[in-house]
């Protein structure tokens, strides 16, 4: 019962729209979820976040770690990416931007680094994140749209009452 392993598409340049999870959050999933692995990545992802919207396993994205972990994002714009969109939700981040560097170098700044800081703040330590993540390069304007109405959106379709404070966009 698990995701089968996604490949990451790198692409100098690319819009890509990624999402991350607590590694709570997704182990509870795994482990109470029955998962049809021929279901293609996208649609498992799907059925992953309607599930996680609501979820309070793993949901320690509140208060004020969702300003510490905002700012951090913020931090890396013009440096790892260019930031379009995030989403900040109790126990995972959608987050689109157009890459400056190879995304796993961008992943692996941004997990790594928020992880310490979030910990530090909560005074917790060990994996804050899961090892894997979601990528799907946006490749079209009607994509974009679309993607970028999802990640505004969230946090108010899960009807989260600080939904306001989970969302950035550069259109906004």
């Amino acid at each position: 019962m698990y995701i089968k392993s996604l490949s990451h598409i790198n692409h100098p340049n690319a819009i890509q729209f990624v999402t991350f999870r607590t590694q709570e959050s997704l182990i509870y999933y795994l482990q109470h979820n029955n998962i049809d692995t021929t279901d293609s990545a996208a649609k498992q992802q799907l059925e992953m976040d309607k599930i996680l919207d609501v979820s309070k396993t793993g949901a320690i994205l509140n208060g004020a770690v969702i300003e510490l972990l905002m700012q951090y994002l913020l931090s890396k714009n013009n440096y790892l990416y260019q930031l379009i969109a995030v989403s900040i939700m109790p126990n995972h981040v959608h987050i689109m931007f157009e890459q400056l560097v190879p995304l796993t170098q961008i992943m692996q700044h941004v997990k790594g680094g928020s992880s310490l800081l979030i910990n530090r703040y909560l005074d917790n330590s060990g994996a804050l994140w899961d090892k894997s993540y979601y990528d799907k390069i946006v490749r079209t304007e009607v994509q974009f749209k679309i993607t970028y109405e999802y990640i505004k959106n969230n946090a108010y379709k899960a009807e989260l009452v600080d939904a306001q404070h989970r969302f950035y966009g550069i259109y906004e």
